[in-house]
């Protein structure tokens, strides 16, 4: 077999390996958005019934104060950055620091504090010198509140304690499997927790109202965190499978085209001894 077969032959059954590979790795990540949606829609009873207790608190007795409410001069800025541990998802990653570069261009360093969660982040700012506050990498595929626990509440503390002065989310919103948006959300201070629509039920405080109001805040706070990780990895896993499944089609069009070349080669191998036994034979005459 010429030298060239063999060859195409050995490429068309590595890109077959390879779609092998890639399909698998759509279907796994098709199943991991799945749970991961399965979880953001039962989380949200949670964070709505807790905005509906905030609402009617502050509405009820709006002497209650907290730090996580209040309006201060902004000297410092914190961004919690949200970013993939892996990568083989497309411009997921990139589109995401390259959005949160496009907020730093506009501050001073040392006017700003990045709090990143996933390690493609983590690396790139710390590589190129950011000011990194706190971290998490490692986050599960389906995340979990303890997974982020930790990091929320440092975070939350931080603005409490009067670190920075408002608090940015940066990450990919989840629309649907093949688009995700890259969104810089104000999160902190909470401004919206007054605006949410309170329950009708009427509550009695144990100790009292402000003490309620003080514990719930922060668990608020922090699951807005949660809240952002969910929607991040979905668009993680949404953009994997997009990736996969372009990657799987662009294997299956390149063994059509390496097929069509070994068929030529074939072809022109076969005329070529059918031109020389012809010639032979014309020889012997």
């Amino acid at each position: 077999m010429p030298q060239n077969q063999r060859d195409i032959k050995r490429r068309i059954q590595s890109t077959k390996n390879t779609a092998q590979i890639t399909k698998a790795m759509e279907m796994v990540a098709a199943a991991k958005l799945r749970r991961v949606q399965e979880a953001v829609q039962q989380s949200k009873p949670y964070l709505a019934k807790m905005q509906s207790m905030l609402a009617g608190i502050s509405k009820s007795a709006r002497w209650v104060k907290h730090p996580l409410l209040a309006e201060r001069p902004i000297r410092r800025t914190g961004y919690l950055v949200i970013t993939g541990d892996r990568g083989l998802a497309g411009p997921y990653n990139s589109q995401i620091i390259r959005t949160a570069l496009q907020e730093f261009r506009r501050r001073d360093k040392d006017t700003y504090v990045i709090y990143a969660i996933g390690r493609r982040g983590r690396d790139f700012f710390r590589k190129h010198g950011y000011p990194v506050g706190g971290e998490v990498v490692g986050v599960p595929d389906v995340p979990t509140y303890d997974s982020v626990r930790d990091l929320a509440t440092q975070v939350v503390q931080a603005y409490a304690d009067e670190q920075f002065d408002e608090l940015y989310f940066i990450y990919n919103e989840f629309i649907n499997p093949v688009t995700q948006r890259p969104v810089v959300k104000k999160v902190l201070p909470l401004s919206d927790v007054g605006e949410a629509p309170a329950s009708s039920a009427q509550y009695l405080f144990e100790p009292d109202a402000e003490t309620v109001f003080a514990s719930l805040l922060p668990r608020y706070a922090e699951t807005l965190v949660y809240q952002a990780v969910l929607d991040a990895k979905a668009s993680f896993h949404g953009a994997q499978m997009t990736a996969m499944g372009n990657a799987t089609d662009a294997a299956k069009e390149m063994i059509e085209s390496l097929t069509l070349q070994l068929n030529r080669a074939r072809q022109a191998a076969i005329t070529t001894q059918i031109v020389e036994i012809v010639g032979g034979a014309e020889a012997l005459k």
